[in-house]
Formats: C-alpha cells, sequence, structure tokens
C-alpha cells in the first residue's frame, strides 16, 4: 500500500470547507485550517452538535472532490449527522447513509434538508438499520453503483464527548452513542468485537461498490489505560478481510497549517491525557491527525473489476 500516493488524482480541485492553500495532489489533506464549529456553523442545523464523534467536514468533501464526479453515488454505513451525505449533495453528488440510532437519522434528515434549503443539487436519503446487514437494507438496484464510500467507526466515550464546568469540577457530556447498554452498536465493543463488526459492513459496501470505486475510511489511534489502540492497523486488517485492497494511506490533519507549521486543535480530552502523562514522566504528544485509508475491490473472475490481488 502506497504512503504517499496521490490523493486527488481525479484533478478535482480542493472543496471550500478545506479553507486550504496547500498544493493539490497531496497525501497531507490540510482539513482543519479552520474548526470544526466553524466548518459547520450555518451548514449543519445546530442539533449536530451533540453527536460524539462527528466527521470534520473537510475530510468528506475532500474525499469527494478527490474521488468522484457530479452525479455519482456517494455511501456512509455508518453515516452519524449526516455529513459525508450533506457535504455530497452541496457537492453535485448523490448520497444515502445507514444510521443504526434514530436520534442521529434524525438530525441527518435535517440536515439534508437544511442543504437543499440553500441550494445544494444532490439527493440523499438515510435508512435506519444496523450496517452490518447491510445488503439487507439497500435496494438490491444499488448492487454496483455506488463511486465511494466515505465513513469513519466509532470510537466510544474515550475519545469524544464535550465538557462544561460543575460544581465538582469538569462535567462529561455528549461522549455516548445511545445509552451504552445497547451492545448492538459497535462503540460498545472491545477492539476484536469492533474489528469484526465493521469488516462486516465493509464487506457490505465492497458488493454496492462500483467497479473502480474507492472506500475511503478514517481512523485515529487512541490511548487506553495508557496503552496505544491501533485502530488503522485495525481497519486495514477489517478492510483486508472484506476483500478490499488498501491502495493508499493518505493523512487527514487535525492541525491547522499557519505559517510553514502545524496550529494544534486539541480536544480537551486529549489536552488532559497527555498532560497527565507528562506529569508522571511519560512524554506523549498529542495527535494531530486521523490516518485516511484508501481501499478498492479485488479484482472478481466474474465482473473483472477493480484491483489484482
Amino acid at each position: 500500500m502506497a504512503e504517499h500516493t496521490t490523493a486527488g488524482s481525479s484533478g478535482a480541485t480542493e472543496p471550500d470547507t478545506n479553507s486550504s492553500d496547500a498544493a493539490d495532489g497531496l497525501s497531507v489533506w490540510a482539513t482543519a485550517q479552520s474548526t470544526g464549529p466553524v466548518q459547520r456553523r450555518g451548514r449543519y442545523v445546530p442539533e449536530s452538535g451533540k453527536h460524539p464523534a462527528r466527521m470534520l467536514p473537510a475530510i468528506a468533501a475532500h474525499a469527494i472532490a478527490a474521488y468522484t464526479q457530479p452525479g455519482d453515488l456517494v455511501l456512509d454505513p455508518m453515516c452519524g449527522i449526516g455529513t459525508t451525505l450533506v457535504e455530497a449533495v452541496h457537492a453535485g453528488r448523490d448520497a444515502f447513509g445507514i444510521e443504526y440510532e434514530p436520534q442521529w437519522s434524525n438530525i441527518a434528515d435535517a440536515n439534508i434538508r437544511h442543504a437543499h434549503d440553500q441550494g445544494a443539487s444532490g439527493r440523499a436519503s438515510v435508512i435506519r438499520g444496523d450496517a452490518t446487514r447491510l445488503i439487507s437494507l439497500v435496494p438490491k438496484a444499488l448492487t454496483g453503483q455506488v463511486a465511494l464510500v466515505v465513513t469513519s467507526p466509532p470510537y466510544g466515550p474515550t475519545v469524544h464527548g464535550l465538557v462544561r464546568p460543575g460544581e465538582h469540577g469538569v462535567v462529561k457530556y455528549d461522549d455516548r452513542y445511545n445509552d451504552g447498554e445497547d451492545k448492538g452498536n459497535l462503540a460498545y465493543r472491545d477492539l476484536t468485537g469492533l474489528t469484526d463488526g465493521f469488516a462486516q459492513i465493509l464487506r457490505g459496501c465492497a458488493t454496492l461498490l462500483r467497479p473502480g470505486g474507492a472506500v475511503v475510511v478514517t481512523a485515529r489511534p487512541w490511548r487506553k489505560r495508557g496503552e496505544l489502540v491501533d485502530l488503522p492497523s485495525a481497519v486495514i486488517a477489517a478492510g483486508l478481510r472484506a476483500g478490499l485492497v488498501p491502495t493508499e494511506r493518505c493523512v487527514a490533519l487535525l492541525a491547522a497549517v499557519r505559517d510553514g507549521q502545524l496550529v494544534a486543535r486539541p480536544s480537551f480530552f486529549q489536552l488532559q491525557q497527555v498532560r497527565k502523562a507528562r506529569s508522571s514522566g511519560v512524554p506523549m504528544h498529542l495527535i494531530a491527525h486521523e490516518d485516511v485509508l484508501i481501499f478498492t475491490k479485488t479484482r472478481t473472475p466474474e465482473d473483472g473489476s477493480g484491483v489484482v490481488a
């Protein structure tokens, strides 16, 4: 798998949500020139901020511009509040998503309506259901029609959420996908269970993918009780098990680029974790990027499509 290949091989220009002066065709995506809240302001309904793990709009927009053309069909099998869908319809693509929890699918619907009110020309819809059963949820006519899948596995409450000052210190909230009891949600499985479920989802995506289509997955490592959890490697393994071929590994910055320097945009939890580690003598650093893993479909004797494994 190439780690420094061209991210924008279609020749598409960088979308406005990126606000980047970086050169086209780099494997480093400058996707945090503005903060997440600034990227979403006015473009998404206010309730969107309640989701514990929102993809940066600029990441979805960059992937859509780089790997699709207007009129193409985009899928996010774990669409949450609909970030991928919103960026797709604004870019003149059609899209659909799968969302397990009604709370988020309702917000995704609201975001799609809001995008159309703002003049977005693409069409999008949200299907409620379990993405590990993707093929049973999607009309058979869509098999082999998807140009691009953009998604991210869930991280759970360890990584995400919001904070506010409370009587006894900082209070964490909006850090869970549901009440935390529904084991059908991948966010509450261990790494093995998460990887198994994600492989099922990617297997369904491979069936829906058209010849020459791509699957883009963003993932970042995190620390649990001081140990690094290597989610990107787990995602690559899941993709291979799903019959996909990893072809590129890019970097989506979670830091702004200013005068040749990185300006970190860490969450409260990242800062807290790093400060605690350093105070105990562990030289931990802030994570300033997400891995962007790009897959294509393995060639099959029946259709002759994809990449030879």
